[in-house]
C-alpha cells in the first residue's frame, strides 16, 4: 500500500492515519468538517489536500449511521482500489449498500477493537490499535486484493486480525462493549443526584465500572442506533439477574432464617457466576489471563514518583506487568499497585524497601 484515504478524521481515522503516515504511507484526509481534517493533517496524520487519483486504499471512519453513505459516494466516484469501513458494527451497513445495488467485491468491513472515553482527532494517537484484535469480515465476493490490502492495514496499526462474520461479530461486541457502556453508564447515573458526602467516599471500584460511561452521548447513540436488536437482548437478560439479585437481597432482611438462608444463597450465585466470566476475559495484549501478585507502594502526590518506582523496578530487574494507582481520599497521597509475575514480588518488594518506598502488606 502507497497510498490512501481516510473519510473522517475522528479518534479512530486520525489514529490509522497516524500509523500509516508513519510507515510511509501518503495519506489524504477528508471530513464533513474541512476543520477537523486541517486539525488531523497538523498532528502528522498526512494532507487534507484531495487526491489526484484512486488511492490504494479509502478507510471509511464515519459513525455506523453514515458508513454506507460515505461508502457508496468514494465507489461511485471510483476514489479507490480497495475500500474498508472501521465501523463499530458491520452487518447493517453491508445490507444498506447490498441495497443499493453496489458491487461490493472491492469492500471488506472491519472494526478495530480499540478506543478512548475521549473523541477527535486530538485524541489519536498512533499505537492506539497496537496489540488489539482488528475484525475483518469478508465475503465469498470479497476480492483477494482488497483483503490484503486490510490485513496490510491492519499490520502497519500493529493490530491483531480477527476474521469473522459480520453478524457474529454485531452479537459479539453487543457482549463485551455495548451493553456493557450502558450497564457503565446506569451505575454512574446513581451518582448524579448523590449527596456530596457519598459522592467524597468514591474508590477504585467505582471509578472502574463507571470509567467508560465518560465517552461522547452522542457518538454512542449512533452506535446503539445501528445494534439495538443484540444489546437488547442482553439487557433482558441482565434484567433478569438483577429481579433475582433484588429478591435475594430482600430475602436478606427477612427475619426467617430459612429465607435469608435462600437470599444469601442467591446473591452467592451470582458473584460466583460473576467471578466464571470475569476470568475469561483476555489478558495482557489479549493473551489467556495470567494470575499476578500485587506490590502495592505507598506514594506521595509529587511530580516524578511514578517515573522512580518504574527506574528503580528496572533496577532491580522486574518487569512490570499492569498498575494501578488508588487516590486516598482528601489527601495528597496514594496507592500504586504494580502487578507483576509471583516470583517477582518478594525480589520487587525488597529491592523498593531498601530504596526507600513504603510497601504496603
Amino acid at each position: 500500500m502507497r497510498t490512501a484515504l481516510v473519510i473522517g478524521t475522528g479518534l479512530i481515522g486520525t489514529s490509522a492515519a497516524l500509523a500509516l503516515a508513519g510507515r510511509g504511507v501518503t495519506v489524504h484526509l477528508a471530513d464533513h468538517d474541512p476543520e477537523q481534517a486541517r486539525t488531523a493533517a497538523a498532528l502528522g496524520a498526512g494532507t487534507d489536500e484531495t487526491p489526484e487519483g484512486p488511492v490504494d486504499l479509502a478507510i471509511v471512519a464515519a459513525p455506523p449511521a453514515h458508513v454506507a453513505a460515505v461508502l457508496a459516494d468514494a465507489m461511485r466516484r471510483g476514489a479507490a482500489r480497495g475500500y474498508i469501513d472501521v465501523a463499530s458494527v458491520k452487518g447493517g451497513p453491508r445490507r444498506e449498500l447490498e441495497a443499493l445495488g453496489l458491487d461490493l467485491s472491492p469492500y471488506i468491513g472491519t472494526h478495530p477493537m480499540s478506543g478512548r472515553e475521549k473523541s477527535g482527532p486530538l485524541a489519536a494517537s498512533a499505537d492506539l490499535f497496537e496489540g488489539r484484535p482488528w475484525v475483518l469480515t469478508p465475503t465469498r465476493d470479497t476480492d483477494t486484493e482488497v483483503l490484503n490490502l486490510a490485513l496490510e492495514l491492519v499490520s502497519h496499526c500493529r493490530a491483531v486480525p480477527v476474521v469473522m462474520d459480520a453478524d457474529a461479530h454485531d452479537r459479539a461486541v453487543a457482549l463485551v462493549s455495548h451493553m456493557p457502556h450502558l450497564v457503565s453508564s446506569m451505575v454512574a447515573a446513581r451518582l448524579e443526584h448523590a449527596e456530596e458526602a457519598a459522592v467524597r467516599l468514591c474508590g477504585q471500584g467505582i471509578r472502574d465500572v463507571t470509567r467508560i460511561a465518560a465517552s461522547d452521548p452522542a457518538m454512542w447513540i449512533d452506535i446503539l442506533s445501528a445494534n439495538p436488536g443484540p444489546v437488547a437482548d442482553l439487557l433482558t437478560d441482565v434484567a433478569g439477574d438483577l429481579e433475582e439479585t433484588v429478591r435475594a437481597l430482600r430475602a436478606l432482611q427477612s427475619a426467617d432464617e430459612a429465607k435469608r438462608g435462600e437470599g444469601a444463597s442467591g446473591v452467592e450465585d451470582v458473584l460466583r457466576r460473576g467471578n466464571a466470566g470475569q476470568v475469561r476475559v483476555p489478558g495482557k495484549h489479549g493473551s489467556a489471563p495470567r494470575a499476578y501478585e500485587v506490590v502495592a507502594v505507598l506514594i506521595d502526590d509529587q511530580p516524578g514518583q511514578l517515573a522512580r518506582i518504574f527506574a528503580d523496578a528496572g533496577r532491580a530487574g522486574v518487569n512490570i506487568e499492569d498498575v494501578r494507582i488508588e487516590h486516598a481520599t482528601g489527601q495528597q497521597a496514594g496507592l500504586v499497585q504494580l502487578m507483576v509475575e509471583p516470583q517477582a514480588a518478594p525480589v520487587l518488594s525488597a529491592s523498593l524497601r531498601e530504596r526507600g518506598w513504603a510497601i504496603r502488606q
